[in-house]
């Protein structure tokens, strides 16, 4: 049989009835997390590489964006804090200085320009700077009025309107004219400035002694300086063989030696001939070694003699 003890519970130990009021303890978080959730840990847990690096580059590219956008955003305030940005994302910007800049050059330009074609058309047009006074230097056997009525330049013209190649094309054409220089002088004045001819040698003619300078040009008619050698060619002249021959041995000699010389002779390119004012007799040849020539010429003239023969350099003669 059964014990009475057996079949029924003491009734200290039974237990109390459930209280609808009474306060139960929290259940803890880890097991009361859903069952989707800790699936999901364990999927994350177990993703492959490939999603694990798409992941941390997305993750990356959301750092970085939102870093651009603070610095952007600190920028902005900043400027507008400094006030270089006013009124709003929509407000006009301030141009730049470099733009500011070019713009007042080219400004500048402009007005610089304009100022110097007004000053010039007042000059050009104008009596405000204009030849009052004309000067000429270089004169000797040319006269001032030679060389103004050749310039044809009237007093008062603007000087910007004379055109001062074409005045010194006219004045050179003087015949004992070598060349002619024009220079604007402001304010108010011309200057004109010639070089004559020198004659070096002559030669007579039907109407008289004609004067030829260095470059063989006939620049005058009459009587010769003292001591001016004569010159025996065919047909004197600029373009003339002989002559520029005779001419480059008369322009070689020693000053001493030049100064004694009476006439100079040249038939031909090959047969130049000297004639001393004494009466000596130089043959000279060609114009080959003419500078050594020359050289040997002063010293051979130191011997006594009537003929000089320094046609071969190397065995001059004295007879």
């Amino acid at each position: 049989m059964t014990e009475p003890n057996d079949l029924a519970a003491d009734p200290g130990e039974r237990t109390p009835p459930a209280d609808e009021n009474a306060v139960t303890e929290p259940i803890p978080v880890e097991e009361a997390r859903p069952v989707a959730g800790r699936a999901e840990d364990e999927q994350v847990e177990f993703e492959g590489p490939r999603r694990r690096a798409r992941r941390e580059r997305a993750e990356r590219r959301a750092a970085q964006e939102r870093a651009i956008a603070i610095e952007e955003a600190r920028r902005e305030a900043k400027r507008r804090a400094s006030g270089r940005v006013g009124g709003g994302p929509d407000a006009p910007k301030k141009p730049a200085r470099g733009v500011v800049r070019g713009l007042k050059m080219l400004l500048a330009t402009v007005m610089l320009v304009v100022v110097g074609v007004g000053l010039a058309l007042i000059l050009y047009f104008t009596p405000v700077m204009s030849a009052r006074n004309i000067v000429v230097t270089g004169t000797g056997a040319v006269t001032r009025e030679e060389v103004l009525d050749a310039a044809q330049v009237r007093v008062g013209t603007p000087l910007l309107q004379i055109n001062t190649n074409q005045v010194a094309d006219r004045v050179a054409a003087i015949r004992r004219v070598a060349s002619a220089r024009v220079q604007r002088q402001y304010p108010s004045a011309l200057r004109i400035t010639i070089v004559e001819r020198i004659p070096v040698v002559v030669k007579d003619f039907p109407d008289g002694p004609h004067l030829f300078d260095r470059d063989g040009v006939d620049f005058a008619t009459g009587p010769p300086p003292p001591a001016l050698p004569y010159i025996d060619v065919a047909n004197p002249g600029p373009t003339d063989p002989t002559t520029k021959a005779a001419l480059q041995v008369l322009l070689a000699l020693r000053p001493e030696v030049a100064g004694q010389v009476g006439r100079i002779a040249a038939p031909s390119l090959a047969s130049i001939t000297l004639t001393l004012g004494d009466g000596r007799v130089v043959i000279w040849g060609t114009t080959d070694r003419t500078d050594e020539k020359a050289e040997k010429l002063a010293a051979l003239l130191t011997q006594p003699g009537k003929t000089y023969d320094v046609s071969s350099p190397d065995l001059p003669t004295v007879k």
